[in-house]
């Protein structure tokens, strides 16, 4: 399992629209180059946003599924990325300085296909570094001055 951590220098309710905004996800989650569509429910659990991930011509379509969430806390996914498995994605909010910034938590663990009977040190490092740079545009996203839209 890979756990990354970030302060993100936006409250814990700015954090949480951007991932409740399911168009947004080609933006900062690593691999995912393209939104197909998103549930009108998003991010209602049973939700759906429906992906296309990897490069041209061997890019993916999936989608990942909201498990469980509470808004301005945390979101847990089931992200799709068939035929090579898929991982559950628990992303965790921590409020800090009085709800200025946000300790954010991203927690992965391939659970189905290929990946998970791959799992090793290895995948984890992968998912770490992903993580790491899905934080790092997470928090760019978040930070960025809304007026500026």
């Amino acid at each position: 399992m890979a756990i990354v951590a970030r302060t993100v220098h936006a409250a814990p309710d700015r954090v949480f629209a951007v991932l409740a905004d399911g168009w947004t996800y080609s933006d900062w989650v690593v691999g995912t180059v393209h939104i197909r569509d998103v549930d009108e429910a998003w991010p209602a659990v049973g939700a759906r946003l429906h992906h296309k991930a990897g490069p041209w011509p061997l890019s993916l379509h999936d989608s990942s599924t909201v498990l469980a969430c509470e808004p301005g806390r945390e979101l847990r996914l089931k992200a799709g990325l068939w035929p090579l498995g898929a991982a559950e994605v628990l992303i965790r909010l921590q409020p800090l300085s009085e709800g200025a910034a946000t300790r954010v938590v991203i927690e992965e663990d391939f659970t189905d296909g290929p990946l998970r009977w791959a799992r090793n040190k290895l995948n984890d490092l992968v998912l770490h570094r992903r993580n790491v740079e899905s934080l790092r545009r997470l928090a760019d996203v978040a930070e960025r001055d809304r007026s500026q839209r």
